[in-house]
């Protein structure tokens, strides 16, 4: 896997990912005909955004087939460990106390939150 900063997707690139997860494993040729329905895309430009992802590990192509590296939830908790550390330097409590500043946690998310905690305490 490349450095932690070439984990992020882009949103276009996001939906690209997705149709990948969704319909993998598939061949390079079909996907170039989803993109085009789905994206709109012409091939030079699937063929372009593949060959990046794959250079950042998330996905390989493979004689013609491409599949993943790193799952969605792979790649969404790398991306939420990103703007973590990038933006409240790590502290998970920080980004806590900073959405419950803006959004009123419910007493069962605060019990749900709790939960998470102590299993993690369990392990």
């Amino acid at each position: 896997m490349g450095e932690k900063n070439e984990i992020r997707l882009a949103m276009v690139e996001s939906s690209f990912a997705d149709i990948i997860w969704e319909h993998e494993p598939v061949p390079s040729g079909e996907l170039v005909k989803l993109c085009e329905e789905k994206l709109n895309w012409k091939k030079s430009t699937t063929y372009t955004v593949l060959r990046k992802l794959c250079e950042r590990g998330i996905f390989q192509n493979v004689d013609g087939i491409v599949t993943s590296i790193l799952s969605k939830e792979e790649v969404q908790v790398a991306q939420s460990e990103q703007f973590l550390s990038e933006t409240f330097g790590g502290s998970l409590p920080a980004f806590i106390a900073a959405f419950a500043s803006k959004n009123k946690l419910s007493k069962e998310d605060i019990s749900e939150i709790s939960k998470m905690i102590d299993s993690i305490g369990e392990e």
